[in-house]
């Protein structure tokens, strides 16, 4: 790549290409705490060249989950037709929850969102973090002490309103001499659940997008809960059905690739609603 600067761009454009409409922004109801994110995961059941079987599933940090009921922000773009309505509420949210060890992370199959979506006349148009996005055992080996950069893509709150933005945090993960991945900097409120990234040079002016895992809660220096773990856990919780089943969905194969773009960002952006 030319020069960090055009990689950072470069990696926060591919970003939003390939999951920005991933996210979910969630809180406890009828409070104005327990802020988080949460994001949807295929996890790739068998593949073939025509198709590839997955299972899906929410996934966020496991404190985030635990009260009754839940208030979920439907951004405009993650629903078709639009809704009118910007919030859902979940009873039995913790419930619906399984959490994956000492893991720090909760997953809740998304059979029961698409089956309330049906009932109210409309579907959820989401992205989803894939097998090709989300970090395998040898990404995770490859983060060494050094910092390297990342980013947050998750839903701050706003200081005064409230308000569920989609955001993109800039920073850095290393690993630490506990042997964990962490955040090298202070996490906004709301953004705990959310996915890290990284954008890994290939050499030329390629690189390859990476889903690090996810941040867990803490003052400073957050650990990230690393996505080889996480398909790991989620893989033997439903062998051992310890997961409520979530229902295999064949879709055609397709699975992001290396990408660039020129368009330069702030450090720490806010997404604006897609024009529909």
């Amino acid at each position: 790549m030319p020069g960090q600067s055009v990689l950072r761009d470069a990696t926060i454009n591919a970003v939003m290409a390939h999951a920005g409409r991933s996210t979910l922004a969630f809180k406890a109801a009828h409070t104005d705490r327990q802020y988080a994110t949460a994001f949807w995961f295929n996890d790739l059941v068998e593949s073939t060249p025509d198709s590839e079987v997955i299972r899906q599933y929410l996934v966020t940090a496991a404190e985030a989950t635990r009260h009754d009921t839940a208030e979920l922000t439907l951004r405009p773009e993650l629903c078709e037709p639009v809704m009118s309505a910007e919030k859902l509420l979940m009873t039995d949210f913790a419930d619906g929850w399984t959490v994956l060890g000492d893991l720090g992370v909760a997953v809740m199959p998304t059979a029961g969102l698409h089956a309330h979506g049906r009932r109210k006349g409309w579907s959820w148009t989401t992205d989803e973090i894939t097998d090709g996005l989300a970090a395998h055992h040898e990404d995770i080996a490859g983060i060494g002490d050094g910092p390297l950069p990342a980013y947050i893509l998750g839903h701050d709150v706003g200081e005064t309103s409230g308000e569920r933005q989609q955001a993109v945090v800039v920073g850095h993960v290393a690993r630490g001499q506990d042997g964990h991945i962490r955040w090298d900097s202070t996490v906004p409120e709301g953004c705990v659940g959310a996915p890290v990234f990284t954008g890994d040079e290939l050499g030329g002016d390629s690189f390859k997008l990476v889903c690090v895992g996810l941040v867990l809660p803490g003052e400073k220096q957050n650990r990230i809960a690393t996505f080889d773990l996480i398909r790991t856990a989620v893989r033997e919780a439903a062998a051992s059905a310890t997961v409520p089943t979530a229902e295999p969905i064949t879709e055609s194969a397709a699975e992001p690739g290396p990408d660039q773009g020129t368009e330069r960002r702030p450090s720490w952006w806010r997404r604006k609603p897609r024009k529909r």
